[in-house]
């Protein structure tokens, strides 16, 4: 890598905001260099970015594709791995200066552990992270004095809101939602929404796991859930608001009740590229606001009657422990099995509530605790979707 850049390593460059990422450093390559990709299972993508980007290290988790990607690589001088061990391994190679975790999600937690434990800053796209284990990667990061730098729109929009305000107290954080495409739906209708339907977000470009958490509103929880350990404040200090446009990605509160607001265009490339360059702002490709475009900013509060998710995630957080493990290891089946087609929209909700209700609870985890805790979730629910398959086709 050439003196001078960022050297920056993707987990999961093959996704969405891994896909966005590229964009963001090929805009600014003088700064940003591309040190490793590692990516799950699109072998035929990724060999496109190897040879296009010339990382040091290329990692495909899927160990099947190893040889296809090896042989598809055998003419550069790049180092070529394979398996969820040489993903926590590469995160630790010592040219490296910021790790992009936007794996999707229990699979960032290991690799980014060993990250924080080898100084990297992290750029954090991965949500599930602070979800499931919030208070050991922030006790590890103070420890380490690891900075962690947010990726998700909403989470970029109040660091940058809080940016400069030192010490002063935050009342409360309003974090937004796009409401996602079914938010003048009624229950009935919902019933019988496709994967087809789901996975038309409004406003975002994003993976599939994230497009339909955003339609269900559980990625509004999932992310209240990380915004209490980013920044230090109780959950009963989120408040959760519907912003159909999409336009003001969050806000915060101070004690003198000013609100200080982040707007943008609906682009990841916005917060990815802010996290890349901080503390400088560098030139952007996104659109830039227009605001005699802009008829009107409207707010509303969740219908969490339609949308239970939210409700569940400011439950687990007030049980605490391993409850957020559990919820999250529940939504991650639950969102697989319907993108599967194998049970219905309303039901990923109902399979989220029965597996914390059977979960075993552990309120001072460990990272075993955390991974066991995981595997157990994730079978508990499996087992109550085999159970009432047919109830959940009906």
């Amino acid at each position: 890598m050439e003196d001078g850049k960022r050297n920056i390593a993707i987990l999961g460059s093959t996704g969405s905001i891994g896909t966005q990422a590229l964009d963001v450093i090929s805009c600014h390559s003088e700064r940003f260099g591309v040190y490793a990709l590692v990516a799950n299972n699109r072998v035929e993508l990724l060999i496109e970015q190897a040879r296009r980007y010339l990382p040091e290290v290329v990692v495909i988790a899927n160990e099947s594709k190893y040889e296809q990607l090896k042989d598809a690589l055998n003419d550069l001088p790049i180092k070529v791995w394979c398996g969820s061990k040489a993903i926590e391994q590469v995160v630790q190679d010592e040219p490296i200066d910021m790790v992009l975790t936007a794996m999707v999600g229990f699979s960032g937690l290991q690799p980014t552990i060993n990250a924080i434990k080898a100084g990297k800053t992290i750029a954090l796209a991965n949500k599930e992270t602070l979800v499931v284990a919030g208070e050991l990667i922030t006790s590890l990061a103070l420890r380490h004095r690891t900075p962690i730098l947010p990726v998700d729109s909403e989470h970029s929009a109040i660091f940058q809101c809080l940016n400069g305000e030192g010490d002063n107290k935050i009342e409360k954080i309003l974090l937004t939602a796009s409401g996602g495409p079914f938010r003048t739906f009624s229950k009935e209708r919902l019933r019988y929404v496709t994967r087809k339907e789901a996975l038309a977000h409004p406003n975002w470009n994003m993976g599939e796991k994230v497009t339909i958490d955003s339609s269900t509103l559980i990625n509004k929880g999932l992310e209240m859930i990380e915004a209490k350990w980013l920044f230090g404040v109780d959950p009963s200090q989120i408040e959760v608001l519907i912003h159909p446009q999409s336009i003001i990605h969050s806000m915060v509160q101070f004690e003198d009740h000013s609100v200080m607001a982040q707007l943008g265009n609906p682009d990841m490339r916005m917060p990815i590229q802010h996290a890349f360059s901080y503390p400088a702002r560098l030139k952007s490709d996104v659109r830039p606001l227009n605001f005699m475009e802009l008829s009107q900013l409207t707010f509303e509060a969740p219908d969490t009657g339609r949308f239970p998710g939210l409700l569940y995630a400011y439950e687990a957080i007030s049980v605490g422990g391993n409850m957020p493990c559990i919820l999250n290891a529940a939504n991650e089946v639950a969102v697989e099995l319907f993108l599967e087609e194998k049970i219905g929209y309303m039901q990923m909700s109902r399979l989220i509530e029965k597996t914390m209700q059977k979960a075993s609870v552990v309120q001072t985890p460990s990272l075993d605790d955390y991974l066991q805790t995981d595997a157990e979730a994730r079978e508990i629910a499996r087992a109550i979707a085999r159970e009432q398959i047919t109830e959940f086709i009906n």
